[in-house]
């Protein structure tokens, strides 16, 4: 009996272990940094270990207030997270690549709740909009730039758009690069399909239900397909008409359901699927904010002039590349 059970424990735990290792190995085969570069890792080892180390610090490279943008690259960028994430775990990864390729780079930690710093984007989108808004005000006054790019990464591509439609922020963003967006919402587990069959048949009911939804959490009723903010959002469509989008989605998204709820279908926007041209790139919802093939598409997004091909390589969904 206790052999039997050790075996099932041991064949449940195999997975694990071989995970691990893998991760592991990964992180071990980053390569080492040209002389002056600061070091990138693709890794969710470096995700986890970043967010331990110093949970309310800034990605690499980010957030040096005294960095003047060049001739070339005459915009900052400003990193904006996802859900339950902060600056320092989305952008670990993407932060130093950028940096690197000669841009002054800022990010921010909004929405953060329960006074837990390793959460954030738990506040209502409206709000984090504003802590945005004064974000990016600080960034031009410190660098002297009329516009900046934004890299944003799941719900760091919904809740800037409230920013640019509703708080002048159209005016002051040039680029618009959106990882795993959702500008339609997600029907994750038929929830939102649920929700909208509730307040047909019994409203008091379904309210009730997205308020318990939202203990803790305002932002999370806000992605549901249909819900109240996005109707809001995208009337006369989804994106800023005076804003340059990239949109990059993978087709083993397991949160952003359908994935293509981040399609564009404006002449200033580009949608790019990662498996179109790479069937070795399985990335799915979180790795696409350390994926290799990402930075090169980010990169080619804030200065098209200098564009390069996007390599096609192996990405393991979740570990990373």
């Amino acid at each position: 009996m206790s052999r039997t059970l050790g075996t099932a424990r041991s064949r449940r735990a195999a997975p694990l272990v071989v995970a691990v290792a893998l991760t592991a190995l990964l992180a071990a085969c980053q390569p080492a940094p040209p002389a002056g570069q600061l070091p990138t890792d693709h890794t969710l080892v470096g995700v986890v270990a970043a967010g331990a180390k110093d949970p309310r610090g800034a990605p690499p490279g980010a957030n040096d207030f005294s960095c003047k943008p060049s001739k070339a690259h005459p915009r900052p960028v400003v990193l904006v997270h996802g859900l339950l994430a902060t600056m320092t775990t989305n952008f670990n990864s993407l932060s130093p690549v950028i940096k690197n390729a000669g841009y002054c780079v800022y990010a921010l930690t909004y929405g953060a709740g329960l006074g837990d710093p390793y959460v954030g984007g738990l506040g209502a989108m409206e709000q984090s909009a504003q802590q945005l808004k004064a974000f990016v005000a600080k960034v031009r006054a410190s660098t002297k730039a009329a516009k900046v790019d934004i890299v944003g990464h799941s719900e760091g591509t919904v809740m800037p758009q409230y920013y640019l439609k509703f708080l002048g922020g159209a005016a002051e963003v040039k680029n618009f690069v959106a990882l795993t967006p959702l500008y339609d919402g997600t029907t994750l587990a038929g929830v939102s399909s649920a929700v909208a069959i509730g307040q047909a048949l019994a409203p008091p009911v379904a309210a009730l239900g997205t308020s318990l939804v939202g203990v803790g959490c305002a932002s999370c009723p806000q992605f549901l397909q249909g819900s109240p903010f996005l109707k809001k959002l995208n009337q006369g469509g989804a994106g800023a008409a005076s804003v340059r989008y990239t949109n990059v989605m993978t087709r083993y998204d397991e949160l952003v359901l359908p994935y293509t709820s981040g399609e564009m279908g404006s002449s200033n926007a580009t949608n790019i699927v990662l498996q179109d041209d790479c069937p070795l790139d399985l990335s799915e919802h979180l790795t696409v904010a350390f994926n290799p093939r990402v930075d090169r598409i980010v990169l080619n997004a804030l200065d098209p002039s200098t564009a390069k091909p996007v390599p096609c390589v192996p990405v393991v969904p979740v570990l990373g590349g």
